[in-house]
């Protein structure tokens, strides 16, 4: 249709009339429409007569000012046919604009329908003739103006509370306005109305007393006519609705409503659904069913209509759309679809590594992680409970036999099953109910109430637990707690069967007196767990198979009282019988954790040791429902704050060395540390422990306490086990080989003081953001007005000063002291102290006899009664001093072992500088090779061989094979001094409780240092290890193991290889030949074979491994590079290499055997590697290498010369690059899904904005042509097609970071591929700034 324009005037503009001029044409105008109303005038003839008019006065058009004043003649003076026609006309020949009139219209006569049933009759004539069409006619001379005026007119800005000053955007809101006006005025007519939320109409669909005029001549119709057109009416107004989300065009302008304007469109769905259940008038329409409407309400995960244009592309939507990924519960072994949660079995694995300590919490970790799967599968929430909880339980039954060491053992485990799994589904759950209750005023804590809006994630929660039950083989207890498992299936029994559980009953039975089929399981902790965490109620006990007995078997007898957790809550005095069952039973509500608590800050000395040492017991280890708040409670005890009444200049933590010392020791299992890392809450630790430090470490071991527990104790014995716990947060065993001898510093963040302390205090400041209120209620609980100011390591002057000192040794070689340092006195002090042979400035130590040198120590002893501090400065003046008396033979290896031995023992926490010299020294490799003869050094060559062979034998079992590891030696085997020394000193140690926390700091650094050494240097620390502690051989050689992958990268390799082939279940071996989670993490690794230790799984190899390697940007380029080799399996469905090449020859036949691979099952398979690829990547380098692998490497990639192997042999080559495309797509997105999460979270938020947008500009400059490619077009093709679907399908939150210039320029690429739907679903998920721009792509593609 041809717009008819004003004339243009000389300089190419449109003239511009006078104001008087004006008046006068619109005076001629309107008596023209009024003569030819009188005239019943033909309606064209008019609308020739009124723009030729308006052209000769140089009125733009189409003109507002005519829109305004046509509908004001109509409504309601001149509300007759002919009018109704003239203004029908004028919008087909484009005098005035349609949508500005219909704007016009539904003000006034949509409120007046009842009055005027015919006006408003005739209004939804022009709305189903001029509604839709006249979206292609949005790019006249007047767009601006005329979507202006409609914004004044229909208040459509303030309205949704949006400044909308693009067109398009106004196209949107128009859109929407007038389909949800339609559709409260037809829920009106039906008496509807009143069931929505707010039981009115935003928009006016009622007449106002006002606009009542001389209303009584329009009734001259029948009443009967008149109800008949009504009911005409609200059925025409329905099908209306219905075109407007059918329609092309509309439905597109309404998506975008949907997806910027969510708690709009959650109104205007509401009320649609209503009415299509509860409307009798949609029944008697001949063109939608209620079924229809219903069906066009449901906006799922499709993002928009495709039209695919190979099968293969159909096949990736319709994997991304598909429901289920787990066809049966059974299935959680092998390349099934329920391989799909493979990152979850190894976040779960990693995080049981005693090695690896980390700031942040395990529970928003696993949250986030399952948040992201669950988008990116596509699955439903009852699935992904499911399959988390399978992984889980899956990690449990691989420690059932582990092999023995100093790592964390099956309480960890247990800790991450039903604390940290339970809070995370607990995050998930409280995520989707406070948003529910947000508007309904309801509260939104996680006490459940009445008035509280329970989440279809609880439901799909319960739904998930009842299948759990068919997985029988996952749910049996290991014996450590079977017997707690069969308590949580008595409980539900006792319950079932009327006996109050709160009565103390549960306390006084014993399991001997219950029947003995009432055996429980691991679903019943399980059960219990989301029960205390109010996520279940009691009727899980009634669920089918839940319990296997009757009540009437339960004894109704009720035993004596015995010391319980009860008779604390009632007040009971501590005595040591109720202390030792306190101590060993877990405490099962918060209300019992609590009254301890307040007695360990308000009790008397006595009683504060007592609590003490009952929440450092059995309710810290495995009071799994209230863990999170023990831990909590024990580093409030850390901090004690300062009496009120205190007036003295030393610190008043000196007064609490006891009670400091009792929890210090309670906590410093390696079990323990990690569920304090699991929980997140090292860095607030570390904040308590500082202060701690600082304190007893300035003071000397005369202040002393007597100590029933155990010996005296004094400053030194509290400053050394604060120290030694404080140096387990942070990667202190780490060797500062990664920064010296040549190796790639990791891309991640070294834990260091300075950064824990940064995470605690960033902790303080995200408490309130309200976005995470949930999540930091528990950690918030923490923060009362002691603990809630900012630290800084200037606020601990001395342990600033050593810690600078540990990072100078590891830099520069010790300066000389001058002689009149006091230092210089100190280091000689020691010396003598220590080493009687020692000569150091020409003055020898008298060795004397036997009696004289004892005294001779204990009088130097006596002279360092010096704070731990000042000592700590001296050490490594002392250890420089002892191996240059061993290098020129003037200290034997035998007495500088004894000496450091005595060292530790004079003060424990020395050996935090011992490690930090030694190892700085190895780096250095300016001492001689020790001699591991047997006569000056230990000898390793009893088992030497033996641990190299088994290594091999390792290494070779699980598909690595490493020629140039040389196990045949005829020479002695020599290690760095520093690094004997070291050696020496642990192998003193005693393999005991109070020798377990410093055994375990000297062992992490001996492993880290060793494993930077040359070969066989771990190797023969593993061997003189196995001679002290035999039982700990197979932990020893497989830590020995990891050194390899050290030194030789292609072993690296290999092992990435043998995990990608078993997880796909391509490898040769019967053991990983079935794929899936069981071929890649097994069992974990023990002595179940006869003659040594079995195969280890390649996922838990790796895992183990990964942080020896030096270069992670190494490994990440091996993963994509393993990862897209996979594809060439995939398209083959498993055929060998030899069998591949053979039906390459014929391209027939290869065909034939591609086409034989089911896509939906290669498009499985395609996201199953790239999970596993992308979950490697996040756990090897986290955020920072993420990032790197993103911004860096993948478009060097695509630049370079890369085609896959198989892509050029005619359609099944092309299928092999499109699926390459796809698996990349996945790739990254699974990449940044866990190292970024789904949500649009306040940290980091601008760095992946940068960096997404940096990667999608890249996109779009290849597709404009401005960047040459050196990839496969079929395979960048699907890249782009799938990488952007799964950017608007899963992580819409990503989008709206990005730049709209970036997004318009990608899109307006997309739309000359023709991907007119994906490129108008990356604009739309682009949020408000960029829906203009994605309205304008809608009207622009009609035309």
């Amino acid at each position: 249709m041809a717009m008819i324009l004003a004339p243009d005037t000389a300089d190419g503009r449109g003239s511009v009339p006078s104001a008087a001029s004006a008046v006068g044409v619109w005076e001629s105008v309107m008596e023209a429409t009024r003569k030819g109303q009188e005239r019943n005038e033909d309606p064209f003839l008019w609308a020739i007569q009124v723009s030729s008019s308006m052209s000769s006065a140089g009125l733009e058009l189409p003109s507002v000012e005519l829109a305004e004043l046509l509908v004001s003649h109509i409504c309601w003076g001149n509300n007759v046919p002919v009018m109704w026609k003239f203004l029908d006309k004028a919008m087909g020949v484009g005098i005035v604009d349609p949508w500005l009139v219909l704007a016009l219209l539904s003000r006034r006569v949509v409120p007046c329908r009842h009055i005027h049933p015919a006006a408003y009759r005739l209004y939804m004539e022009l709305l189903k003739r001029h509604g839709f069409s006249s979206t292609s006619e949005m790019r006249g001379f007047n767009y601006d103006k005329v979507m202006n005026s409609i914004d004044e007119v229909l208040l459509l800005s303030q309205s949704f509370g949006i400044q909308a000053t693009e067109p398009g955007m106004l196209v949107v809101l128009f859109v929407f306005y007038t389909v949800w006006q339609l559709l409260d005025a037809t829920l009106g007519d039906e008496g509807l109305l009143e069931l929505v939320q707010d039981k009115k109409s935003r928009w006016p669909t009622k007449m106002q007393d006002m606009e009542i005029d001389d209303h009584e001549r329009f009734h001259e119709k029948k009443i009967d006519q008149h109800v008949a057109m009504h009911r005409m009416n609200t059925v025409t107004a329905i099908e209306i609705l219905g075109k407007f989300l059918q329609d092309k065009v509309t439905s597109r302008i309404l998506y975008l409503a949907r997806r910027n304007l969510p708690s709009d469109w959650a109104f205007f769905i509401q009320g649609l659904q209503l009415l299509a259940l509860k409307s009798s008038s949609i029944r008697n329409s001949k063109f939608i069913t209620p079924e229809t409407l219903i069906q066009l309400t449901l906006d799922t995960s499709k993002v928009l209509p495709r039209e695919c244009k190979t099968s293969l592309r159909q096949e990736f939507h319709a994997i991304m759309a598909s429901g289920s990924l787990i066809p049966s519960v059974r299935q959680s072994h092998g390349a099934s679809r329920s391989a799909l949660w493979v990152p979850i079995d190894l976040f779960l694995e990693d995080a049981m590594d005693g090695l690896i300590v980390t700031a942040a919490s395990a529970v928003d970790t696993l949250t986030d992680l399952v948040k992201s799967l669950q988008a990116v599968n596509g699955t439903t929430w009852q699935d992904t409970f499911l399959g988390l909880y399978i992984a889980v339980l899956r990690l449990i039954q691989r420690d059932r036999d582990p092999s023995e060491g100093p790592v964390p053992r099956l309480d960890t485990c247990l800790c991450m099953l039903l604390s940290i799994t339970t809070l995370a589904v607990l995050n998930i759950i409280d995520e989707e109910e406070s948003a529910l209750n947000e508007n309904s005023g309801c509260s939104s804590t996680n006490q459940r109430n009445d008035n509280k809006v329970l989440g279809n994630r609880r439901s799909e929660l319960v739904a998930s637990l009842q299948l759990l039950g068919e997985c029988e083989g996952l749910l049996t207890p290991p014996l450590t707690v079977a017997s707690v498992a069969n308590q949580a299936a008595a409980k539900a029994v006792i319950y079932l069967s009327g006996i109050n559980i709160a009565s103390g009953f549960l306390d006084s039975i014993s399991m001997n007196e219950m029947p003995v089929n009432c055996s429980g399981n691991m679903r019943h902790l399980i059960v219990e767990a989301c029960i205390a965490r109010n996520l279940l109620d009691t009727s899980a006990y009634m669920w089918p198979g839940y319990v296997n007995i009757r009540s009437n078997q339960i004894p109704r007898s009720v035993p004596g009282q015995v010391p319980s957790w009860s008779s604390v809550v009632k007040g009971a005095p501590f005595t040591l019988p109720l202390v030792h069952a306190l101590v060993a039973t877990p405490a099962s509500s918060l209300v019992e954790v609590e009254k301890v608590y307040q007695i360990a800050v308000n009790g008397s000395d006595e009683e504060k040791l007592y609590a003490a040492t009952v929440l450092c017991g059995a309710s810290l280890v495995r009071g799994w429902n209230v863990q999170d708040h023990v831990v909590l409670f024990i580093t409030r005890l850390l901090s004690p704050p300062r009496p009120m009444d205190y007036s003295g200049s030393d610190s008043h933590l000196i007064a609490y060395g006891p009670f400091l010392n009792v929890v210090l020791v309670g906590i410093s299992t390696v079990d323990i540390l990690q569920i304090f890392s699991l929980h997140g809450l090292v860095p607030q630790l570390a904040g308590a422990l500082m202060p701690i430090c600082e304190a007893f470490g300035s003071y000397s071991p005369k202040i002393s306490w007597a100590s029933t527990q155990e010996q005296d104790i004094n400053s030194h014995t509290v400053f050394s086990n604060a120290f030694t716990l404080l140096l387990m947060l942070w990667r202190f065993d780490h060797p500062p080989v990664e920064h010296v001898m040549g190796g790639v510093p990791p891309v991640g963040s070294q834990l260091t003081p300075e950064y824990l302390l940064a995470v605690r205090n960033s902790h303080l400041a995200s408490t309130v953001n309200m976005k995470y209120q949930n999540r930091n209620r528990r950690l918030s609980n923490l923060l009362n007005p002691s603990h809630a100011e900012p630290i800084f390591m200037s606020s601990f002057p001395k342990l600033k000063r050593w810690y600078r000192q540990h990072q100078a040794c590891i830099a520069l070689s010790l300066s000389v002291l001058d002689p009149g340092n006091p230092v210089h006195q100190l280091v000689d002090g020691l010396l003598n102290m220590l080493f009687k042979k020692i000569s150091r400035g020409n003055q020898t130590t008298s060795s004397g006899s036997s009696s004289s040198s004892s005294s001779a120590t204990e009088e130097a002893s006596l002279r360092l009664q010096l704070p731990a501090w000042d000592i700590l400065e001296a050490v490594p003046f002392v250890l420089e001093a002892a191996l240059t008396a061993v290098c020129h033979d003037k200290l034997s290896p035998r007495e500088l072992a004894t000496g450091l031995k005595d060292l530790v023992d004079f003060l424990p926490g020395s050996l935090a500088s011992i490690l930090s010299y030694f190892s700085a020294e190895v780096t250095r490799g300016v001492w001689k090779p020790a001699s591991m003869n047997g006569t000056d050094w230990p000898s390793p060559a009893a088992n030497l061989s033996t641990v190299e062979q088994q290594i091999k034998k390792l290494l070779a079992a699980t598909g690595i094979d490493v020629p140039s590891l040389d196990t045949a030696r005829s020479s002695t085997p020599t290690l760095p001094l520093p690094l004997a020394a070291l050696l020496s000193l642990t192998i003193t140690y005693k393999l005991d409780k109070a020798s377990e926390r410093y055994l375990n700091l000297a062992g992490r650094a001996v492993i880290m240092l060793s494993a930077s050494c040359p070969w066989p240097c771990l190797p023969i620390v593993a061997a003189l290890w196995a001679q002290k502690v035999k039982r700990w051989s197979d932990f020893l050689i497989f830590s020995a193991s990891r050194t390899v992958f050290h030194h030789d990268n292609d072993a690296v390799v290999q092992l990435l290889r043998c995990c990608f082939s078993s997880t796909l279940g391509l490898n040769p071996s019967p053991r990983l030949s079935s794929g899936g989670v069981s071929a890649l993490l097994g069992h974990g690794f023990g002595s179940h074979l006869s003659g040594g230790m079995s195969a280890v799984a390649p996922g838990i190899f790796y895992l183990r491994i990964y942080p020896f390697v030096r270069d992670p940007m190494f490994t990440a380029e091996a993963i994509f590079s393993l990862l897209m080799m996979s594809v060439r399996d995939i398209a083959s469905s498993g055929l060998p290499r030899e069998g591949l090449e053979k039906l390459k020859k014929t391209k027939y036949n290869y065909g034939q055997r591609y086409g034989q691979a089911s896509m939906a099952a290669s498009m499985t398979r395609v996201k199953l590697v790239a999970s596993l690829g992308a979950t490697m990547v996040w756990i090897t380098g986290g955020l920072n290498l993420v990032q790197a692998l993103i911004s860096q490497m993948l478009s060097a990639w695509f630049i370079s010369q890369n085609r896959l192997e198989g892509s050029d042999s005619g359609e099944a080559g092309r299928k092999v690059a499109m699926l390459g495309g796809y698996v990349m797509a996945y790739f990254v997105v699974y990449c940044g899904a866990f190292a970024w999460g789904v949500d649009a979270a306040p940290l980091g938020t601008a760095k992946r904005a940068k960096v997404l947008g940096k990667h999608l500009k890249f996109m779009a400059m290849a597709l404009d042509g401005k960047i040459s490619l050196g990839c496969d077009l079929a395979m960048w093709q699907a890249y782009v097609s799938g990488f952007v679907s799964l950017l608007v399908g899963c992580m819409p939150a990503w989008i709206v970071e990005v730049d709209v210039s970036v997004l318009k320029s990608l899109s307006n690429g997309l739309r000359h591929w023709n991907e007119e739907e994906l490129a108008l679903g990356l604009l739309g998920a682009g949020g408000i700034q960029a829906v203009g721009a994605a309205a304008e792509m809608v009207i622009h593609s009609t035309v």
